[in-house]
């Protein structure tokens, strides 16, 4: 079985609001596989769903241009004060999704959105940490919007960087990203044990088949897709 990777130096010292998440065994999932992706000066990079600006600093930091959203303002002022902490260049903006860079295109996408199963739709407002996580009965109140965006704003060969739970169906993700003009595959995964949020919700999540009876790890997965 997989553990969680490390924790990436450059993110150990972030500082968030509260209701902002903070880099956790997912953010470093993902971080380990951006870490081997070709970026560098004149890479343009999106970060959706940016939190903490965490994945966004860390491509920043390979001297890549970067653009980062959060629909909470608690997210972007966390994510505007961290770049300048490090003394990186990150615009970061309020907006839903890629709605904030409308027209623009970029070579890659990072998302680590909510993703969490929750049993309805999520209605948070802006200081709701819920706004973090919960992501609607099936997880994919965010995820799937993420895949369409995905073809909306990669440029030619551009590529997706995604992580969420193996709840929320991973074929389900690399078939939405196929109709949106992507080639998906699993890139890395590892298993953790469930959060406070899960704990409190596995008899709600097993009635719903999200999760097996006597399962008690969660399975983490970053998908890799790039555009056609």
């Amino acid at each position: 079985m997989t553990t969680a990777p490390p924790r990436p130096p450059a993110l150990s010292a972030l500082w968030t609001l509260p209701g902002v998440y903070a880099p956790q065994a997912d953010t470093h999932l993902l971080a380990r596989v951006l870490g081997d992706e070709p970026i560098g000066p004149g890479t343009r990079v999106l970060d959706l769903c940016t939190g903490s600006g965490a994945l966004a600093l860390l491509a920043a930091l390979r001297g890549a241009h970067v653009s980062a959203t959060d629909l909470s303002w608690r997210a972007v002022l966390s994510a505007r004060l961290n770049a300048a902490r490090a003394r990186q260049r990150v615009r970061v903006l309020r907006g839903d999704l890629s709605g904030p860079v409308r027209g623009q295109r970029f070579d890659l996408l990072l998302s680590n959105p909510p993703y969490v199963p929750a049993p309805g739709p999520v209605r948070g407002r802006d200081h709701s940490a819920a706004l973090a996580w919960d992501a609607g009965p099936g997880g994919r109140q965010t995820l799937d919007r993420v895949c369409a965006h995905a073809g909306r704003v990669l440029s030619a060969h551009g590529v997706l960087l995604l992580v969420h739970s193996g709840m929320c169906r991973t074929e389900e993700t690399l078939r939405r990203l196929a109709e949106a003009g992507l080639r998906g595959e699993v890139a890395d995964r590892c298993h953790v044990p469930f959060g406070p949020v899960t704990r409190a919700r596995l008899g709600w999540l097993r009635e719903e088949g999200l999760l097996k009876a006597g399962e008690e790890m969660e399975e983490l997965v970053v998908i890799r897709a790039e555009r056609k």
